[in-house]
């Protein structure tokens, strides 16, 4: 079990993370982040602040980015979850972590997991035709949204690199546009 309440304040949990399935004893109170890094030994995603205003600990669950210090696991039961970790297929990277390599994005990496799992989130969100604060007014709804740079900074703009890669975080997105 991880967490330590009373017994009675535990849920059994059924996640999907990087494709293998887990049950779990779990405290109602743990976020995913601890179970993905305390309970599982997946360390790619990052605590950085602890309160969701970083971006260094985001996942995808169900295909969408996610803070996952801000969830509760027992919230989760029956969800997909992906890291990091989990991009790849067998040992090759995932085209985002291939970019990110590409283009120097990143100096000391302690963002790059959560820039990367919202870099996936990113793409496939203006594949949907999802808008952001930055996308044209005029632009069809439904349609695919161009990944210009004002529009990468926007949807990126949860996630925080205190060492300044933003240049070439952008220029390894549009790369994926």
């Amino acid at each position: 079990m991880l967490g330590s309440l009373e017994a009675g304040h535990t849920s059994s949990v059924r996640l999907r993370v990087n494709g293998e399935w887990y049950e779990l004893s779990l405290d109602n109170r743990v976020a995913l982040l601890d179970v993905l890094r305390e309970g599982l030994g997946l360390t790619g995603s990052k605590k950085g602040c602890d309160h969701g205003q970083c971006g260094a600990c985001t996942v995808l669950v169900d295909g969408r980015r996610v803070n996952s210090c801000l969830l509760l696991a027992v919230a989760l039961d029956g969800a997909r979850v992906t890291t990091v970790e989990g991009l790849g297929e067998g040992d090759g990277l995932h085209p985002v972590q291939e970019a990110f390599l590409d283009r120097d994005a990143f100096q000391c990496g302690y963002c790059t997991p959560g820039q990367i799992c919202s870099t996936v989130g990113v793409l496939e969100e203006a594949a949907q035709g999802y808008p952001s604060a930055a996308t044209d007014p005029d632009h069809p709804a439904g349609e695919p949204v161009p990944l210009t740079g004002d529009e990468i900074r926007e949807r990126l703009s949860g996630n925080l690199c205190r060492c300044g890669a933003y240049p070439n975080i952008v220029d390894a997105v549009r790369d994926l546009s």
